[in-house]
């Protein structure tokens, strides 16, 4: 999130932004979308800005291969959690940081975010937590990255057609079993490049 990036940034914060490339799931224009907010960013913070991809297509081909498909966006967000973290570890990063609106979407409800970080072991913030949709919006015109947002593309393809709003972490536990859950997200970490080093460099 931009926004929760910019918030962060502006309280003295060094940022490190990590996209999770959801292809084949997700527009094949969204990391190029992705590197236009960067550089809005950085013209509003009128500072250089760090941007990471992590390969979730993955991730989401084997959620849906092996859950329970109303819990897709859980384990999605969950497994974002987990390469997060790995990869802000591995970078020396003190905290991840998320652009999560309470109630927004599915996996924003107080339920699912409990079960989504369960057991972490890694500060998350969440600067936007109690800001509305138009409060985050009228923010993200302020920064210049509000019109490259709403640019149109194709959503996640992969979003069940009736997602669980009210997970709990035993189920979610069970559900990670047929995962391993932790072996994909130091995968997916490992795989995860910058794209402001010309050899994309991996971790």
């Amino acid at each position: 999130s931009p926004v929760a990036a910019y918030t962060l940034a502006r309280s003295g914060a060094e940022i490190v932004l990590l996209h999770m490339d959801n292809r084949p799931y997700s527009d094949e224009g969204l990391v190029n979308k992705v590197v236009r907010l960067t550089r809005a960013l950085e013209m509003t913070l009128e500072q250089p800005v760090d941007l990471w991809v992590a390969p979730h297509g993955k991730s989401q081909r084997r959620i849906s291969q092996n859950c329970r498909r109303n819990l897709q966006c859980v384990l999605c967000k969950r497994t974002m959690l987990k390469v997060a973290r790995n990869v802000a570890q591995q970078l020396g990063a003190d905290a991840i940081a998320m652009g999560d609106s309470l109630g927004q979407v599915a996996s924003q409800t107080l339920h699912n975010i409990a079960a989504e970080e369960r057991g972490l072991d890694f500060p998350v913030l969440r600067p936007l937590i109690g800001l509305d949709k138009l409060e985050i919006e009228s923010l993200a015109k302020e920064i210049g990255t509000y019109e490259i947002s709403i640019e149109k593309g194709t959503p996640c393809t992969i979003v069940p057609f009736r997602p669980a709003t009210m997970a709990t972490s035993e189920i979610i536990a069970t559900q990670e079993e047929f995962l391993d859950l932790e072996a994909l997200a130091r995968e997916v970490a490992a795989e995860a490049f910058s794209l402001r080093t010309p050899s994309k460099t991996h971790i």
